[in-house]
């Protein structure tokens, strides 16, 4: 039986994406064992089990796969902090949910060393706070828009809100590693976080 050239196509492409998604799974390990400067491309392509060719054929270079690695976990923090507070029914509990979700998320290891610690610096500020806003800020912003849509929330600028509540909680995520007392800090931060917002609470 003759194999049909979409068939073939879809293989390669199958073969493609699983190459891949290898080296996104070998960067993310190793840009977190041994940081961005110490990571190389020929140890990741070995990791990845791939050749130094097919590297480049996905990615620039060593900045590409890194952009490309902290999308991948931004984008997992925001499915599973969206999964977490959906089960919420109130507004506010969703939002203080999500919050703690993506405490959760910014002290493992993965994500604390690659999106906390070196990512502002190795992708920029600017492009890191692309990427910030289309995934973790994006159901931040949202949550906020639709305690305002209900009157829950009385302030007018949430792009602001979110701006500066976002601030807070990364910096926050930032003090939780270096912290002699972790769960105080973060006990504490949360309040912080919560006295700011229901000075905007319709009571």
């Amino acid at each position: 039986m003759e194999t049909s050239s979409t068939d073939q196509r879809t293989r390669r492409e199958e073969y493609a994406e699983a190459t891949r998604q290898a080296l996104l799974a070998a960067g993310q390990d190793m840009f977190a064992r041994e940081g961005y400067q110490a990571a190389g491309i020929e140890a990741i392509s070995r990791a990845a089990r791939v050749t130094r060719g097919a590297f480049y054929h996905h990615f620039d270079d060593k900045k590409a796969l890194f952009d490309a690695v902290v999308v991948s976990l931004q984008s997992e923090a925001a499915a599973r902090v969206q999964e977490i507070s959906k089960g919420k029914a109130k507004l506010w509990d969703r939002l203080y949910t999500g919050i703690d979700a993506y405490l959760d998320v910014s002290i493992e290891p993965a994500y604390a060393r690659i999106v906390v610690q070196e990512a502002p610096v190795v992708l920029g500020s600017a492009r890191f706070a692309e990427i910030e806003e289309k995934y973790p800020m994006a159901l931040l912003k949202a949550t906020l828009k639709v305690l305002k849509r209900e009157g829950e929330l009385i302030f007018d600028d949430i792009d602001l809100l979110g701006r500066m509540l976002d601030a807070i909680i990364c910096e926050l995520s930032i003090m939780l590693p270096a912290s002699a007392d972790p769960r105080k800090t973060r006990a504490r931060g949360r309040k912080i976080i919560e006295g700011m917002l229901d000075s905007f609470r319709r009571k």
